[in-house]
């Protein structure tokens, strides 16, 4: 029995629990705190049972998902108390269309095998990426405190260093460098993510220094579930620093918004890791999933 939420009253309701299982349930909490603050992607949430619901399925529209082959707009965030025991209510098609290309993100490893017993049943190939999550230490801070160990943190302010402003300029992307993002995301290089990225760049905040010639030289942006994602730096400007200020700037300005503010790095990208170090973004004892679905 799929119970789907309407209205501002039980989204935030819906929030305020989800607070209680952070950092497990970011990626599910950070789509939701959209869905509160104008719901830019026209998103619904699906629970198991209400109020005291085991498992939450953010999902867009029926309408919104007309393309089968479109990972991007066919995304599922999934957050469960019960992972062992969820698999009946994943599996139902009113919760999830296990006829399309899709995508889901969870902060939870633990919905692997549910993900997986599904694959064999409907038979689809699954694709799984785990990459380590970095929150930002304010967001620990005001989220889930008891998680902020001091020790943990870099030595300094976690301020990066001054960027050469005589030749690069602190501003923002628009819906015309989708085609610059799109060429250097790793999850993206095609005409639907180029779509999706749009979208994002159309409903979110984004940085991005711009190179002497007057086009960004690096950039970062944000989606739907809050996530600052798809950065990239053009290759003649790259070890020069220009990332560490871009996350650091975008970053500044989701905590004005109040956002939470966090972000994925592959397990081999050290560069990328120690960068986070540095910024006082900590690793989360929870991974960042991604579960790529295609239909056999």
């Amino acid at each position: 029995m799929a119970v789907t939420l309407q209205g501002a009253q039980m989204l935030q309701i819906l929030e305020r629990s989800l607070r209680k299982y952070l950092p497990e349930s970011l990626k599910v909490y950070g789509t939701v705190f959209h869905m509160n603050h104008g719901n830019p992607f026209n998103l619904k949430a699906v629970v198991d049972k209400w109020p005291d619901f085991n498992t939450v399925v953010v999902r867009p529209q029926e309408q919104d998902m007309a393309d089968d082959h479109d990972f991007y707009t066919n995304t599922y965030q999934i957050f469960s108390k019960d992972p062992q025991n969820c698999q009946e209510f994943l599996d139902s098609p009113e919760v999830i269309n296990w006829k399309q290309h899709l995508q889901i993100q969870s902060s939870q490893s633990r919905l692997n095998e549910a993900i997986q017993n599904i694959a064999n049943i409907q038979s689809f190939q699954v694709n799984r990426s785990e990459n380590i999550l970095f929150v930002t230490a304010e967001t620990i801070k005001k989220l889930f405190p008891d998680l902020l160990d001091p020790k943990n943190l870099s030595p300094g302010n976690g301020k990066p260093k001054a960027i050469n402003q005589d030749m690069f300029k602190l501003s923002s992307l628009d819906t015309t460098h989708a085609a610059l993002v799109n060429k250097f995301w790793l999850f993206g290089g095609n005409e639907r993510s180029h779509r999706f990225i749009e979208r994002c760049l159309k409903n979110f905040p984004s940085c991005c220094v711009l190179g002497p010639e007057g086009t960004p030289a690096s950039w970062t942006l944000m989606d739907q579930t809050g996530e600052m994602r798809m950065g990239g730096t053009m290759p003649e400007y790259r070890d020069q620093g220009l990332v560490s200020f871009v996350v650091y700037s975008q970053d500044q300005i989701m905590k004005k918004c109040g956002f939470p503010v966090y972000s994925h790095t592959d397990k081999s990208n050290i560069a990328m890791q120690k960068m986070s170090y540095k910024l006082q973004h900590l690793p989360m004892p929870s991974a960042w999933n991604q579960w790529k679905c295609v239909p056999m």
